[in-house]
């Protein structure tokens, strides 16, 4: 049985395919397990979810108003009306493209931070707190998205079901407060121009 592995720029990937081909015809060794047959393929989406929000939050940092996410399920169009209804991001519409469907997102410059959660943990209810100050900033600053029994919802609407489920991802926004919501004590510490004080939206 003979391996080959290129370790000198002189060998092209032609010659390893060709070599890998040889292999395969006088020793039956499996080339494309070995993984000298890849030539020509295409890399797997892994995950949906996570590259739309991931388009999300990069068009929020770079200023956008509006994003194009492809290809999309029915688990994103979920996740985005949740985040719709907490008014995080503005309409969105859905376009079918025969190849997997896209939507346009409008974006309203609200959101600091989006994305999945992987793995799916199973959270129960008494577990809920604890999850919140693992992933969120605060308690008071935005939402885990989980997928219960009921349907997908954020973690305030499955406190009110007293429902568990596998958390999907989380969402928040992190604003200055402005002076007129300050406590007279809030007031008179001094804070660094560029300090950020953690509201609630």
């Amino acid at each position: 049985v003979c391996f080959f592995f290129s370790s000198r720029r002189r060998h092209t990937r032609q010659r390893s395919v060709s070599w890998a081909r040889r292999c395969v015809q006088e020793t039956g060794i499996n080339a494309e397990y070995m993984g000298l047959l890849t030539q020509g393929k295409k890399m797997v989406l892994m995950n949906v979810l996570s590259n739309c929000l991931k388009a999300i939050v990069n068009a929020e940092r770079a200023g956008k108003r509006q994003v194009l996410l492809r290809p999309v399920n029915k688990i994103v169009i979920k996740f985005l009306r949740i985040m719709q209804k907490k008014k995080y991001v503005g309409e969105f519409e859905i376009v079918d493209d025969r190849r997997g469907k896209k939507i346009v997102l409008d974006l309203l410059g609200r959101l600091n931070k989006c994305g999945v959660y992987s793995p799916r943990f199973d959270i129960k209810i008494k577990e809920m707190d604890g999850m919140m100050d693992y992933v969120l900033p605060s308690r008071q600053i935005g939402f885990i998205v989980l997928t219960t029994t009921y349907g997908i919802m954020d973690h305030e609407e499955a406190l009110k079901k007293k429902t568990g489920g596998k958390i999907l991802g989380f969402f928040y926004q992190i604003t200055k407060a402005p002076t007129n919501q300050l406590t007279s004590f809030q007031q008179k510490l001094p804070i660094h121009k560029n300090c950020l004080l953690y509201t609630s939206p």
